[in-house]
């Protein structure tokens, strides 16, 4: 059974106080220095392929705060030690043991008692404490699975899924088209949270992306530790509505430094040395889908076969119209509010949609490498990748395109569509 901060309540009054502040007492032995003074001294690199991975540091501090919980002081700084000696640069650790050494002397009853720390930086090693305990105790049942992932291509062996609000980083992997649960992985994200919208905002994109590289850690500053892995934001709806900015990758952590609190970026995924070279091992460039969402839902795999069968219905009927060159039936699929890359309106980029359309002959349309993604946002959206082969007559041509499905009432039109 997990650590029940409700439980306190029942244990006696000074190992209460002492399990309170178990989480947040620094000790006299470590200096909390920001990632920003962390870049600036450019410590010598580690050799990141010893880093040690198979502690597990969050599980580590769910065994402390049960141990506390239970009065066993003792195994209680068995389990931080391990973790620190794991991870020497884990300052949430070092500020836990230095809380357990203070209590083999005295009760602990304030938060940093005793030492010289700003309340700025209690407070970010809080957050990220909870922020852990809490994404390791919500951790999805095992048959559940991520709503916004409702089909891969075969050849899209992962995919990647942030929660913003438990900062969190979901690994599936795709076994003959179903989602097997790989890891999860706590982040760090944009300092005032999600929804970037311009250059500079400091906040991380919402949205489905893709890994365009891999870079390595030599060939960057120590500030992004072993690597990053940069996305393709903005991506075209990004760009359709008018959203700036560049530069939004997964990358790692100085080499003086483990983690940074929840908030902390400047709109980048930050994940722990470890956790982002198990990461960067498994992506494939170009194929591996990021989903970055405010909040994943998990859904029963009924759950998830409805919204299956809905996205493959809502193409299937698109491709009908399509195949069937009846003008009216293939309109009724557009937004009025539709929006082409260059900026036409629907009637203007119709018309030369239906250019090509007309000389076809006798068409067979057939879809092929499907994608369909939930999109993140406040509105209801799919966006679906595929490869559109027309047979018209001897010539057959393939054409890879994105389209955004949006909800509009009752009816779900396409707001966006482009070759890719």
């Amino acid at each position: 059974m997990f650590f029940d901060v409700n439980r306190i309540a029942s244990i006696d009054h000074v190992i209460a106080k002492r399990v309170f502040c178990a989480l947040f007492i620094c000790c006299f032995f470590i200096c909390i220095s920001s990632p920003d003074a962390d870049a600036k001294a450019r410590p010598q690199k580690v050799q990141y392929d010893q880093i040690p991975s198979s502690v597990n540091p969050d599980q580590l501090l769910i065994e402390v705060y049960k141990s506390l919980a239970e009065n066993k002081l003792q195994n209680a700084q068995a389990k931080i030690d391990e973790l620190i000696k794991a991870y020497p640069h884990f300052q949430l650790a070092h500020l836990i043991r230095g809380d357990l050494l203070l209590m083999h002397t005295r009760p602990v009853t304030s938060f940093g008692s005793g030492a010289n720390i700003q309340g700025e930086k209690l407070k970010e090693l809080r957050d990220e404490a909870a922020a852990r305990i809490r994404s390791y105790r919500e951790r999805p049942a095992p048959d559940l699975l991520p709503r916004p992932v409702i089909q891969l291509r075969d050849d899209q062996k992962q995919v990647i899924l942030v929660d913003a609000k438990k900062s969190r980083l979901y690994l599936y992997e795709n076994v003959a088209g179903q989602l097997r649960f790989v890891s999860d992985h706590y982040i760090s994200q944009g300092k005032f949270g999600t929804n970037k919208f311009k250059e500079g905002d400091q906040k991380t994109p919402l949205g489905v992306y893709y890994i365009t590289s891999r870079l390595s850690g030599n060939k960057l500053p120590d500030f992004y530790g072993p690597g990053a892995l940069p996305l393709n934001y903005p991506n075209e709806w990004d760009k359709i509505n008018g959203r700036s900015g560049s530069g939004i990758w997964l990358h790692g952590m100085p080499s003086s430094s483990f983690s940074r609190p929840p908030l902390a970026s400047d709109g980048c995924v930050v994940l722990t040395n470890p956790d982002f070279l198990k990461i960067a091992a498994s992506v494939d460039i170009g194929k591996t889908p990021v989903i970055i969402s405010e909040h994943i839902e998990f859904v029963n795999h009924a759950k998830w076969m409805m919204d299956k069968q809905f996205a493959t219905k809502l193409l299937e009927d698109w491709r009908l119209d399509l195949e069937s060159q009846n003008a009216n039936r293939i309109f009724a699929n557009y937004s009025r509010n539709f929006r082409a890359s260059l900026g036409e309106d629907l009637n203007s980029w119709f018309s030369k949609q239906r250019q090509s359309w007309d000389n076809w002959i006798t068409p067979v349309v057939k879809l092929k490498d499907v994608t369909y993604f939930l999109y993140p946002g406040k509105d209801e959206m799919i966006v679906t990748t595929f490869t559109l082969e027309v047979s018209s007559g001897k010539a057959k041509v393939n054409t890879r395109k994105r389209q955004y499905w949006r909800k509009e009432a009752a009816k779900w039109r396409i707001v966006y569509e482009a070759n890719v």
